[in-house]
């Protein structure tokens, strides 16, 4: 989804280990802007920016400005990023230009609403299978995520992909018969659980009483040999 949001970046000439510490130090990450007809370009631009974009609500789907040395601003997307594993602060990003007239393909959160029938009146147990599905689409048509009413579903009912509703330019990549949620029996998920464990259980002592004669066997002294007259 596009925003009306302008982030700043200043052009780097240099680039490797040593010039990415020295950004950081400053309080820059470095970055690299690709796509279009434009060849990459490497950038430097402020973490604290990037992180309110990834943390807002359409993520890294967001659409926004980026202002180039104040002499161009581009439309461009953060389609890869680098956390610090300890620190988790944000050490690389790769930015991609955005032509908004043509299609890209995207990955949109699914959310449900809604508690099932099959809950409430039957007992049953919704379980959320897919949390994204992948669609293909105009830029400005992305939306922030899709939401799926769960109300009617009774036991043994799923929402699939292909249930949701799709509106614009939007077209389902996902498989359409991926699930998206179902609500199952609690019984039966434990059901399996259990037979798995009584069949170990009854396994055990038939190992346990052969290792005992093996063991008692052994222990026998063996028999004296009779004397020749």
């Amino acid at each position: 989804m596009r925003k009306d949001i302008t982030v700043a970046a200043d052009e780097r000439e240099s680039r490797g280990k040593n010039e990415a510490r020295r950004l950081r130090v400053k309080g820059s990450v470095p970055a690299v802007v690709y796509g279009g007809d434009a060849g990459p370009a490497a950038v430097a631009v402020n973490p604290k920016d990037l992180n309110k974009i990834l943390h807002s609500k359409t993520g890294h789907n967001t659409i926004f400005n980026l202002s180039i040395g104040g002499k161009q601003q581009v439309p461009v997307m953060i389609v890869d990023w680098q956390h610090d594993p300890i620190k988790e602060n944000l050490l690389h990003v790769d930015l991609k230009r955005i032509d908004l007239a043509k299609r890209i393909i995207v990955k949109v959160p699914v959310v449900t609403q809604g508690d099932p029938k099959g809950v409430k009146l039957q007992g049953g147990l919704h379980e959320i299978i897919t949390r994204e599905v992948e669609i293909e689409c105009l830029p400005d048509d992305i939306p922030e995520e899709f939401v799926v009413n769960v109300s009617e579903l009774m036991m043994g009912q799923s929402v699939r992909a292909s249930d949701i509703a799709l509106t614009g330019s939007i077209k389902l990549v996902s498989p359409g018969e991926s699930v998206i949620s179902h609500v199952v029996s609690i019984k039966a998920e434990e059901a399996a659980p259990a037979a798995e464990a009584g069949a170990t259980t009854a396994a055990e002592p038939e190992v346990i009483k052969k290792g005992k004669k093996d063991e008692e066997g052994a222990a026998a002294p063996a028999a004296p040999a009779a004397k020749k007259k």
